[in-house]
């Protein structure tokens, strides 16, 4: 442990609720060890640059409340290229860093691995809205991203079922369908679209939609992942196809931003106090993970290698409670 003596935190990719609460654990951990701890702006845009602030105890008062992330976050095409990569290693030895803590998502994994063999000692923590890093069975943000969706999606209910019109409901999700799944079983949708799943709009909105109205529903709630890239065509097929009233509503960023739930905060303090423990362990190149309650590290390249599906189980309830 005595070789550890300064260490820095970053945020990088999409700002996920919760960040601020591991930054702090982050901050507050490396106190309680006597650990100097540099928070560095801009992810690794910031690295490369020194753009750099001394995060105490006191300094991070205040921030597990706080969505967003107070160290900010931003996409580096430069740290993509091994000159960029080479230019972080440097500022690292430079600030006399022993260790870096980096909170995103796989790309986020991939910067800090390639960090790592340049002989910059690494740790990842999983944040990201989308839920989608195969090794961790949680990521920070996605409880208060399900919870922030699903307050809209009950006020849109409201006046669907008023006037007695569908909602297509468009929640993020580029690649993963997890945030829409959860949200689509929590309001009870008629319809659920993820990108892992190929879609068929009669068989999988227009059929459901013909059984509701069978079953005396007058008002249907479509939720779609923002990756399955037809909204708008599914919004005309049901129009076209049943005559109800459609309208979309693209919730967009306003998903990443709020309060963190009581969920997103705790597993934030726990990964962030296990992050820094990882490091005055002497492992490096791990990412925390979180499965059955339990935080655990793994190897970034065995976490990198892992895919993840959208749970089966999960989908084949959502259909089965459409009906």
């Amino acid at each position: 442990m005595s070789d550890i003596k300064r260490i820095g935190v970053l945020t990088s990719g999409g700002d996920a609720p919760g960040m601020n609460a591991a930054i702090r654990a982050v901050a507050r951990a490396a106190a309680y060890h006597k650990i100097t701890c540099l928070g560095i702006h801009r992810g690794y845009n910031g690295l490369i640059n020194g753009d750099v602030v001394e995060l105490d105890a006191r300094s991070v008062n205040g921030i597990i409340s706080q969505g967003g992330t107070m160290l900010y976050t931003a996409r580096c095409p430069e740290f993509m290229t091994k000159e960029g990569q080479q230019k972080a290693a440097a500022t690292c030895r430079y600030l006399g860093l022993d260790g870096l803590i980096a909170i995103g998502g796989d790309g986020t994994f991939r910067g800090a691995l390639e960090l790592s063999h340049l002989g910059v000692p690494t740790v990842g923590i999983p944040g990201s809205i989308d839920n989608d890093i195969a090794c961790s069975q949680y990521s920070i943000g996605f409880d208060t991203a399900c919870n922030t969706a699903l307050d809209c999606v009950d006020k849109l209910r409201d006046t669907m079922q008023s006037h007695e019109r569908c909602s297509i409901v468009e929640v993020m999700g580029h690649r993963a369908g997890h945030l829409a799944l959860y949200v689509g079983v929590a309001c009870g949708a008629t319809a659920i679209l993820v990108p892992e799943k190929e879609v068929d709009i009669k068989r999988d909105i227009i059929e459901p939609i013909r059984v509701a109205r069978i079953n005396k529903r007058s008002h249907f709630i479509i939720i779609t992942a923002e990756g399955v890239n037809m909204t708008q065509e599914i919004a005309d097929a049901v129009k076209e196809e049943t005559g109800v009233d459609t309208r979309v509503t693209i919730l967009g960023h306003i998903q990443r931003g709020g309060s963190p739930t009581a969920r997103d905060r705790v597993t934030a303090s726990r990964m962030g106090h296990q992050a820094v423990e990882t490091l005055l362990s002497g492992r490096t190149g791990r990412v925390i993970c979180v499965k059955a309650s339990e935080i655990f590290d793994m190897d970034i390249d065995e976490a990198l290698a892992m895919q993840r599906g959208i749970q089966e189980a999960m989908y084949d309830t959502a259909t089965v409670l459409s009906v």
